[in-house]
């Protein structure tokens, strides 16, 4: 093997690399500018996020104030009067009770290149608040729905037995008002059935500090992957049901700005893993080009820079081929139709060039390797770099240990006078 041509293979593997970077950044172009679009779209067609505020409750106190007002009076001089009115003052009042049942079932569904955490959500819960004065008062009840973008079946908004009544703009929530005797309970039923995306999350106040006393909420899942929101509370408690979990938040007295939330499992999406795969390509090939440079010099066989170019351009046809058939097909299937055309390019260009063995012991079998599983691994995510490492590792002691005793000096100037 002379210097020139380790220098064309360099080239030919440059230019490999410049190809890879084109496609991964066609790749993640497609991804990015079709995600938010792709997004509105779901939103549109399923649900939006979802956010659940508990209601707002409010007691409403009148009082006499008295105010002086300038009365005109003809052409003399205004006369001051004072005059007495009822201002009606709003304070807040906490839940006492919360009672709060959640049901989630996962509903993945893809769009483009991306797989969406859509979700369906059954939702049941039951407040209580009390009137704080000895006195009969007027209590206020608000609620909002989680999110102006989905439907909601099955909905129920009583207090105290009463439903409320109909809202000229359900986006601004809903209102009732009752009135309660002095220290009496007020009861709040909330029920809906609805459908939402990538995550849920329950808030006690709309904004900043809420505060609850003999809080409970349990949410069923349908799936056993779980993860929680940023900023979110774990759960108390978390149970195994079949096929998911039942988690639970209970609260004493709870004063927070936190959330209660459900990340939903995120599904394998096949534009990220394609831009992955595409950029990790060119170690994919330095270890195979290196590979069968050094066993082209171990048994005398070595390749022209030609033939490495059309096993680049092999190598280029997986990640090319995969990028757009996982338009069509699911990214396993894309996988494993990608990994077969590559390997078939391969195996039967070099049974023409070096023969059947030299193109299935050596060149299939480090393709596969160094093709196939490394790119593989990429599907385990949080494995990836430990299972590329362990293989890059392997082979390199294999290829040292195989190489120990050659001597390079003597192989390059056997390989100098032949050419000369």
């Amino acid at each position: 093997m002379s210097t020139s041509r380790l220098l064309a293979i360099a080239l030919i593997y440059g230019l490999a690399t410049l190809a890879w970077v084109t496609l991964g950044a066609s790749i993640l172009a497609r991804t990015g500018e079709f995600d938010s679009k792709l997004e509105r779209e779901v939103t549109q067609l399923w649900g939006g996020r979802h956010r659940q505020v508990g209601p707002a409750i409010w007691v409403q106190r009148p009082r006499q104030v008295t105010e002086q007002q300038s009365v005109p009076n003809g052409s003399n001089a205004p006369v001051v009067k004072e005059v007495t009115r009822t201002v009606i003052d709003s304070t807040p009042v906490r839940l006492v009770q919360s009672r709060i049942a959640a049901e989630l079932k996962l509903t993945q569904r893809q769009k483009g290149l991306l797989w969406y955490d859509t979700y369906g959500v059954t939702y049941a819960a039951h407040y209580k608040a009390r009137n704080p004065d000895t006195v009969e008062r007027m209590i206020g009840v608000e609620f909002h729905f989680p999110s102006a973008d989905t439907i909601y079946d099955k909905f129920v908004f009583r207090v105290n037995g009463e439903a409320a009544p109909p809202a000229s703009d359900l986006s601004k929530g809903l209102v009732t008002r009752v009135t309660v005797p002095p220290l009496g309970e007020v009861n709040i039923d909330v029920a809906y059935a609805s459908r939402g995306l990538d995550d849920w999350t329950y808030a006690f106040a709309d904004h900043g500090v809420g505060e609850v006393s003999d809080f409970d909420l349990a949410v069923t899942t349908d799936f056993t992957n779980v993860d929680f929101p940023v900023g979110s509370m774990s759960p108390a408690t978390k149970k195994p049901v079949p096929g998911g979990w039942l988690l639970g938040w209970h609260f004493d007295e709870l004063v927070t700005g936190q959330l209660i939330g459900v990340d939903l499992p995120n599904r394998l999406n096949p534009g990220p893993l394609a831009a992955r795969l595409t950029a990790f390509a060119p170690v994919s090939l330095l270890f195979f080009l290196a590979v069968m440079v050094i066993l082209g010099v171990l048994g005398g066989q070595s390749l022209h820079p030609v033939n490495y170019g059309f096993l680049s351009a092999a190598f280029f046809a997986f990640h090319l081929l995969l990028a757009y058939l996982v338009d069509h097909i699911s990214i396993h299937q894309a996988f494993f139709v990608s990994s077969i055309v590559s390997v078939f390019l391969v195996v039967s260009y070099l049974r023409i060039v070096a023969g059947t063995r030299f193109a299935i012991a050596r060149a299939g079998l480090a393709q596969f390797v160094f093709l196939v599983l490394f790119s593989y691994a990429f599907f385990f995510e949080g494995y990836t770099g430990l299972t590329v490492t362990i293989g890059a590792i392997v082979t390199l002691f294999v290829l040292m240990q195989a190489t120990a005793r050659v001597d390079w000096a003597a192989v390059f100037a056997a390989r100098a006078r032949r050419e000369a």
